[in-house]
């Protein structure tokens, strides 16, 4: 009896739903609203504000989410390695934003964020001069930037690892939010 009581009220529930026009009312109310992966949500500001939140993953996800709208351009690619970085998958991250910086040489996100990359690897020589080509393409606007390259230079004057450079950590940055044309 409970059964048939549970199965009444499902069925009159579907019901109502499809006489109030709960469903689709444009496709006869069999079908669900929307298309699927139809949307105008920039997912390289969704992917920046779960980097932000430490969410990597869903990050990358909403990354490549952006790739499929727009292209792999600059932006995404090097927002998708350096979601990459995050997740310590350091061959994807460097082929990434070596393929940014082959896009746009004169993208100073991209070119700092593979010097994070290559310090990650121990390629510190390497690290720092592509710091220094970021830092001059950025005209040195960037405090980032700066301080990444001044790490850079201290560990390659100095390759021991003593304690002053242990608890400096090189830091990601990605395109202002005045660049996107929207605020973050």
């Amino acid at each position: 009896m409970a059964t048939r009581l549970v199965f009444l009220i499902v069925a009159a529930a579907t019901l109502a739903a499809c006489n109030d026009g709960g469903l689709n009312r444009s496709a006869g109310g069999i079908y669900a609203p929307g298309v699927a992966g139809i949307s105008n949500i920039d997912g390289l500001i969704v992917g920046h504000r779960l980097m932000d939140a430490g969410e990597y993953q869903l990050a990358l996800d909403a990354y490549l989410r952006a790739a499929g709208q727009q292209g792999l351009n600059v932006d995404t690619l090097s927002a998708m390695g350096s979601a990459n970085l995050r997740l310590g998958r350091l061959g994807q991250a460097e082929s990434l934003l070596r393929r940014a910086v082959a896009e746009d040489p004169d993208f100073p996100p991209a070119w700092n964020n593979l010097g994070v990359v290559l310090m990650e690897r121990g390629q510190i020589g390497e690290a720092a001069e592509v710091f220094r080509r970021a830092f001059a393409t950025d005209d040195g606007n960037s405090e980032q930037i700066r301080d990444n390259l001044r790490l850079a230079l201290s560990r390659l004057n100095e390759p021991s690892y003593d304690s002053a450079n242990e608890d400096e950590a090189f830091g990601l940055i990605r395109r202002e939010a005045d660049d996107y044309g929207t605020p973050l």
